[in-house]
């Protein structure tokens, strides 16, 4: 899977870029928002990707965002959102983002998106709310068990940010309860 480019721009198209990867030419394709976005051929570039492969072809599709890539990942599992409006939608940014219009009461934001009509902007939406439902009620757990932990608390103290920490103590066997142990173990984690 390629997951990640980084190379120079060769040629842009209305929605795919050709990327000169150490020799080799990748067809990354872009939202309209990110072509807008991007830097002017012959300059360097660095994008996330997700690469989809059936059996008539394999697409490359590209996101200047971590962020957006998991969120064209979310939306494409959905049913009936294919991988060009998966693409549109994400340049968006991310799920927080979503879900901030829709508290909002903003739910056109899908108005526009070439394929996806009423009905079907209907369906990601109630699928999306659902999700982002999960999501929400999952990082509260998270943050409540996390900010009673001595070891996280610890790592912050020590300069370490609050996402790195995160992922460092979310690393860490279940097993070990000692808080000096956690945060031995945590600081090899994160010096890896």
């Amino acid at each position: 899977m390629i997951a990640y480019l980084s190379g120079k721009i060769v040629k842009k198209a209305d929605n795919f870029v050709i990327l000169n990867v150490n020799g080799v030419g990748y067809e990354v394709f872009l939202s309209e928002q990110s072509m807008g976005k991007l830097p002017e051929q012959e300059s360097d570039f660095k994008c996330f990707c997700y690469l989809e492969a059936n059996e008539r072809a394999m697409k490359l599709f590209g996101f200047l965002s971590f962020e957006e890539l998991e969120l064209f990942k979310v939306i494409r599992n959905i049913q009936g959102a294919g991988p060009k409006a998966s693409l549109e939608i994400s340049s968006i940014g991310s799920l927080e983002k979503i879900k901030a219009l829709m508290d909002k009461g903003n739910l056109n934001f899908l108005d526009g998106i070439s394929g996806i009509g009423e009905k079907r902007a209907q369906k990601i939406i109630l699928e999306l709310t659902g999700k982002i439902k999960s999501l929400s009620d999952l990082s509260k757990k998270d943050k409540e068990v996390l900010e009673s932990d001595e070891a996280y608390l610890a790592l912050i103290k020590l300069g370490f940010s609050k996402e790195k920490a995160k992922q460092a103590i979310l690393e860490l066997p279940k097993e070990i309860k000692n808080t000096q142990e956690r945060i031995k173990n945590a600081l090899q984690i994160l010096g890896k």
